[in-house]
């Protein structure tokens, strides 16, 4: 059974639009105008126990404001969903000591309390026993290696520590489902790695099952196998990581490099896009059916010296997935497993 089932779930919120200048301002006085703006628009997934997956999206997709709803936040406008066989917006107590949300972007420790204080408080709210506390605040500590700031005041943390302080207040009473909204989000490269690098060994360890939203793509792929795309307010992407490639990016890029004596010729357009190009290299983006006969024709003409194939970035084909306009194919479908 899954942990996570989600059915036809929709939000909207009404928006009061007003009229420009000073006389829109008057009018909307007397009579003012709404829209209702779709934040969610009949989403459906499901989630087994132990996945680690990825909820992507552009700005203003409906990301947040789903995992608001799945943790009981917000009051869908219609459609169903469950969790861990409860549904979140009732907010039964034996659902809300099973899941722990993580906003990037908010603090739940009190800013004026030494971490420990702060992660105290959390675990007598919880009903945590003092010996159990204990244990998983040096396990939880000693994994991202913040076993030394505990008794530093939260304001006075970096950026980078506070969120590894965050993370262990949100998983500090062991839950079954965790959702994360941007975990990384300002981090500098060595904090991302070690919160990337600890949140992977407890999905492994504690078989946690978790739904990741992030902008950093570098998140996405060292963590989530799986990834759910939306886009104004629906899904037109279920499936593993590895299918978006070959879904979205219809070329690879063809690098090759010459010997000293040779020359790049000047029409290599013939061949694919130039990417990048210097007097003994350039990296060419080719359809994906013409790698081989490009490759070829290339080793024929050119004295190369080497050429590397690789797949376009993955960050680069999200990117263009989100530049479509909403009329092109695959918006508003879904992708099932």
């Amino acid at each position: 059974m899954p942990v996570i089932e989600v059915q036809g779930l929709t939000k909207a919120f009404r928006a009061y639009r007003k009229k420009p200048g000073l006389l829109g301002a008057l009018q909307g006085l007397v009579r003012r105008e709404y829209e209702l703006i779709w934040a969610a628009n009949a989403i459906s997934f499901s989630v087994e126990e132990g996945e680690f997956v990825g909820f992507l999206g552009p700005n203003g997709a409906g990301k947040t404001t789903t995992l608001k709803m799945l943790a009981g936040l917000l009051y869908p406008t219609r459609g169903a969903a469950r969790v861990l066989g409860y549904v979140p917006w009732e907010r039964a107590d034996g659902y809300r000591r099973q899941f722990a949300l993580l906003l990037g972007q908010k603090n739940q420790l009190w800013w004026d309390l030494p971490a420990r204080e702060s992660l105290e408080l959390n675990a007598k709210i919880y009903g945590i026993a003092p010996d159990s506390f204990a244990e998983s605040l040096t396990q939880l500590t000693d994994l991202l290696e913040v076993r030394d700031k505990l008794n530093v005041m939260v304001r006075e943390l970096s950026l980078g520590e506070r969120m590894k302080m965050e993370l262990i207040a949100a998983l500090l009473h062991r839950p079954k489902v965790l959702f994360l909204d941007e975990p990384t989000l300002g981090l500098d490269v060595v904090s991302q790695k070690k919160v990337r690098d600890f949140l992977r060994h407890h999905n492994a360890t504690r078989r946690t099952t978790i739904l990741l939203t992030s902008h950093c793509m570098a998140d996405i792929e060292a963590l989530c196998p799986r990834v759910i795309i939306i886009d104004h307010g629906r899904i037109f992407f279920d499936g593993r990581l590895s299918e978006v490639l070959d879904r979205f990016a219809d070329f690879k890029l063809v690098t090759l490099q010459l010997t000293g004596t040779g020359a790049l010729s000047p029409d290599l357009e013939k061949y694919g896009q130039v990417v990048e190009r210097t007097p003994l290299s350039a990296t060419l983006k080719v359809k994906r059916d013409r790698v081989i006969p490009v490759c070829k024709a290339l080793l024929d003409e050119l004295p190369i010296s080497d050429i590397d194939i690789q797949e376009v970035p993955i960050e680069d084909v999200i990117r263009q997935i989100f530049a479509r306009p909403e009329s092109v194919d695959g918006f508003g479908g879904q992708s099932r497993r």
